[in-house]
């Protein structure tokens, strides 16, 4: 990032006081800028077509559309934009839907305000990032399935990278805990990709819950 350039960002919720809390929390920090706020679906919809902006920080439970399809509308006409979903529940139902419809994170409302800034910052350089409650459940069930030969048509090391991609981990910081370069990390990538016949990071993580080579 130039010293120029701000991560620009749409709050969305239906409760002016958490919309007015998050503003307050993203102005302490010159990175990050916010250019508009949206109180349901419908209108984050319509905002982010006009303004295009890098995150949109999306309520799940909003009033007329939710946050789920609105995030599935987001990203089907801006696949560009990043979506973190702020919600109460760690609830199994919403991340399936919320990864089926392409958010890039998923955070509960009680993360404190400098976890979020650093969050927002992750999904702006392509990274995923699951709320600490939900990556522990995930990364428990990825160790018990890396403790056996093969999970399906992964391997033993696919699936380690697997579970450290779900959990956030960056490539170099899978590396340096596997003691692989980060060329070996992304041919794995590349590898772990085709095999689960997905794109990104974040439907390789999705499909492995999905398909319960994790459970939640």
């Amino acid at each position: 990032m130039t010293g120029k350039e701000r991560i620009r960002v749409i709050i969305a919720d239906d409760h002016r006081l958490i919309r007015d809390g998050l503003r307050k929390i993203l102005s302490f920090h010159s990175d990050i800028e916010v250019i508009g706020e949206a109180k349901d679906g419908g209108e984050v919809c319509r905002l982010a077509l006009s303004v295009e902006p890098d995150i949109v920080l999306m309520d799940i439970n909003m009033p007329g559309m939710n946050g789920i399809e609105a995030t599935r509308r987001i990203k089907t006409a801006l696949p560009g934009t990043g979506i973190i979903a702020l919600s109460i529940h760690d609830d199994e139902e919403y991340v399936f839907e919320l990864g089926k419809a392409g958010v890039s994170a998923y955070i509960l409302k009680d993360i404190d305000s400098e976890s979020l800034v650093e969050t927002i910052r992750a999904v702006y350089r392509g990274e995923t990032v699951f709320h600490p409650s939900i990556a522990r459940k995930l990364l428990g069930e990825f160790r018990r399935i890396a403790g056996q030969e093969t999970t399906g048509q992964l391997s033993r090391r696919e699936t380690e990278v697997l579970a450290m991609i779900t959990s956030g981990k960056t490539n170099r910081e899978i590396g340096e805990k596997l003691f692989i370069s980060e060329k070996t990390v992304k041919n794995h990538l590349t590898n772990i990709f085709r095999k689960l016949n997905v794109t990104d990071r974040t439907q390789a993580a999705m499909y492995a819950v999905r398909n319960r080579i994790v459970k939640i």
